[in-house]
């Protein structure tokens, strides 16, 4: 600390006696601070989340899909001579559906931590983080010969909301805080590549100067690519994105030199010699004369900070997904290779459509990442899929992956239940938040409260309401009582409100509710309802539980599955509205009650509507198969508050392990509604189907069935 002088201290003693801030000056006359610029916004602090949440297994992909039941035992049995590519054990990939700030604290604090250390360490990040503040992150979807645009859930737009909700001060608040977990997830020899344009690379810079230090700026990537130019007014048009990177240590970092072809430009300065080998005569100052390079024997030439030779993903490109923030394979590739080696862990907290997750697998890295969108989560699911059937048909080896989400832990989280406590007081502050929680939906849902019943909590246009519990799914067992407390006091119509149903709890439990007179509609709590904004607003939209109706194929020792309904309940937009706000010679794609609509007006006013789902297939966009659920339970790992030990927990849920799968892709709109044949061992087993309709929900149901009975 330097020494005061005596006008300094009185000036200090004045402001402390007026009750006052201090100047800044005297942060660094009182304190040793030696950060020569720092960059302060509204609301900044030096907290960050440290939120520990237990991931939940909501699939796993071991096979691209099981094939015929011969090349299933071949692989069995036969697994070092299968000539086909082969799944890799150990580490298994992640796929992260949720907030990426509690996933980033749950991976730095929590036990996922010590697996990650045990691979090495985090040795690249890659985030391509919003920073276009106008951006729309609709979806468009392909329904037919048409397309229907997918507006972003509430909560992705309330979270693109509080990025730029106050403009610069909010994006640094929200990268800021995420950039410092990830900056302490990272290898020591890691480094970190952050993708932006124009409108954030100086902020960026900055924060990033703050959270790794000045002294670990790597380079300021100019990725220029092709575009068709128009005139602007008074300024050169905008054509090229940043990419900043940044290493954890300065001195100890993974690199590699790239080398991409000569131009034509360059290899007209060579000359051609009599066996057609291009050399030039280069000056060596040192050996006191020249000497002959040859061109061949050169790598190539060195990539610098300028990338030109790499054009954003085309409308015909093969690696295509239709993703409105997709960047090319080339890009990730080349920061990879640079950045990181063969069999290293890699991760992407901003997702989008799993470049990254793609890129990464193809060249061996193993990787982890996540979004906040279902829809993401989705399209890089089947995108990885695709790339695993080509890397086994290929003969190359791949790796498992699952999905993860903080699920219902998350959803405690929110509620306030602090997970840290011992069993009977978190249970206690749970009971505490229950009834402020259960307000929340009853408002979100538009319904008033009731009193007086075991099973409702509210009554809405003559129905009743229900809300399940809040860190687990609806029951039979929750649904049994809500009929014998429904029959006990002569009520006829129920709404079940539940953030999850128990799979295979329908159809059958309505009809054994219809059979005694009650008509239950089970509808899914968006988690919208816990951004208050979006509640004042009456913005939540409670749907209806889709249904799916499967055929088991039995023979004595394999089964398949026939898809053979499929129903959905959504809404977006009215007719009646489209109707009323179309002008003359427009149209406009709706979503009413699980039909998709075309509404057109013509010159003359004349409205005509269109009917684009003609099938219930043309709702689905994928489906798969686990032929044996109940097969794996699913285990998390939790804390002890006693001994702060990690200790193992069965959840009482299985995990989905997908084992066949049929989906859409761009190239390919065909649906498979038969799954191959499936070995199995004798005895009662059950199926699990999931559905993925076209915007990204996923239903299952479960089948019984018995293999290997005398017929």
């Amino acid at each position: 600390m330097a020494r005061l002088t005596e006008q300094e201290q009185q000036e200090i003693i004045r402001f402390i006696e007026a009750d006052k801030p201090l100047p800044e000056k005297y942060r660094f006359l009182l304190f040793d601070d030696k950060r020569e610029v720092e960059l302060v916004w509204n609301g900044k602090t030096n907290e960050v989340c440290n939120v520990v949440l237990p991931f939940q297994t909501i699939e796993q992909v071991d096979e691209p899909r099981a094939e015929k039941p011969e090349e299933t035992a071949a692989q069995q049995d036969l697994f070092s001579t299968d000539s086909r590519g082969r799944q890799l054990k150990g580490w298994t990939n992640k796929l992260i559906w949720g907030d990426n700030k509690l996933i980033l604290s749950s991976l730095k604090n929590g036990p996922l931590r010590e697996e990650i250390e045990r691979q090495g360490g985090l040795k690249l990040i890659y985030i391509d983080p919003p920073f276009d503040v106008g951006a729309d992150f609709s979806m468009d979807i392909e329904v037919g010969e048409d397309t229907f645009t997918k507006k972003p859930s509430i909560l992705e737009e309330i979270a693109y909301r509080d990025t730029w909700g106050k403009g610069a001060d909010s994006f640094i608040s929200m990268i800021y805080e995420r950039l410092v977990l990830m900056r302490d997830l990272l290898a020591e020899d890691g480094t970190i590549y952050v993708h932006c344009d124009w409108r954030v690379n100086h902020h960026l810079r900055q924060v990033l100067d703050e959270v790794f230090g000045r002294e670990h700026f790597l380079n300021e990537i100019i990725w220029a690519y092709f575009s068709f130019k128009r005139k602007t007014a008074k300024k050169f048009p905008q054509k090229h994105d940043d990419i900043i990177s940044y290493r954890k240590s300065k001195d100890s970092f993974i690199w590699h030199t790239q080398f991409r072809p000569h131009s034509e430009e360059y290899l007209k300065r060579w000359k051609t010699d009599n066996d057609g080998r291009k050399y030039r005569d280069d000056v060596n100052p040192t050996a006191g004369g020249t000497r002959i390079i040859y061109l061949d024997e050169m790598e190539g030439d060195i990539v610098d900070s300028v990338w030109d030779d790499i054009p954003p993903v085309n409308p015909q490109a093969k690696e295509r997904v239709d993703y409105p923030t997709q960047k090319p394979e080339a890009l990730i590739e080349r920061i990879l290779k640079a950045s990181s080696r063969e069999g290293d862990l890699v991760a992407d907290f901003f997702a989008g459509s799993g470049t990254m997750a793609a890129v990464a697998e193809r060249l061996g890295r193993k990787w982890i990442v996540s979004d906040l969108g279902k829809f993401a989560v989705h399209t890089t699911r089947k995108r990885m899929i695709g790339v695993q059937r080509g890397l086994k048909a290929d003969g190359k080896d791949y790796r498992a992956f699952e999905i993860l989400n903080l699920g219902k832990y998350q959803r405690q989280h929110y509620v306030g239940v602090n997970q840290n406590l011992r069993e009977e007081q978190r249970q206690k502050q749970l009971e505490e938040k229950e009834a402020a929680f259960l307000n929340l939906i009853l408002r979100a849902y538009r319904a008033e409260r009731t009193d007086g019943f075991a099973s409702f909590h509210g009554k809405k246009a003559g129905r009743l309401v229900a809300i399940g519990p809040i860190n687990m799914p609806v029951s039979r067992l929750y649904v049994e009582e809500i009929i014998l407390e429904a029959r006990k006091k002569h009520i006829t119509k129920v709404d079940i409100l539940g953030f999850e149903f128990e799979m295979g709890l329908f159809p059958n439990v309505l009809d054994e509710a219809r059979g005694k007179g009650i008509d239950i509609a089970p509808k899914y709590i968006p988690a919208d309802v816990f951004d208050k904004r979006a509640v004042e607003k009456n913005q939540v939209l409670f749907h209806d539980v889709s249904f799916i109706e499967v055929r088991p194929h039995v023979n004595e020792d394999s089964v398949a599955v026939e898809l053979t309904d499929f129903s959905v309940f959504y809404s977006q937009d009215s007719i009646a509205n489209a109707e009323a706000t179309l002008r003359d010679k427009g149209n406009k794609i709706v979503v009413e009650k699980g039909q998709i609509v075309k509404v057109s007006k013509d010159k003359d006013g004349i409205v005509t509507r269109e009917m684009l789902t003609q099938n219930w297939t043309d709702w689905i966009d994928y489906w798969s198969v686990d032929f044996d659920f109940e097969n794996k339970r699913e285990i998390i790992r939790i804390q002890n508050p006693a001994t702060g030990d990690w200790e193992e927990s069965w959840t009482g849920d299985y995990i989905f392990e997908n084992e066949w799968q049929s989906f859409r892709t761009k190239k390919d709109r065909k649906l498979e509604l038969t799954s191959v044949f499936h070995e199995c061992s004798p005895g009662r087993r059950k199926i699990a189907v999931k559905v993925v309709d076209i915007f990204g929900n996923d239903t299952m149901t479960i089948a019984e069935v018995t293999v290997g009975a005398k017929k």
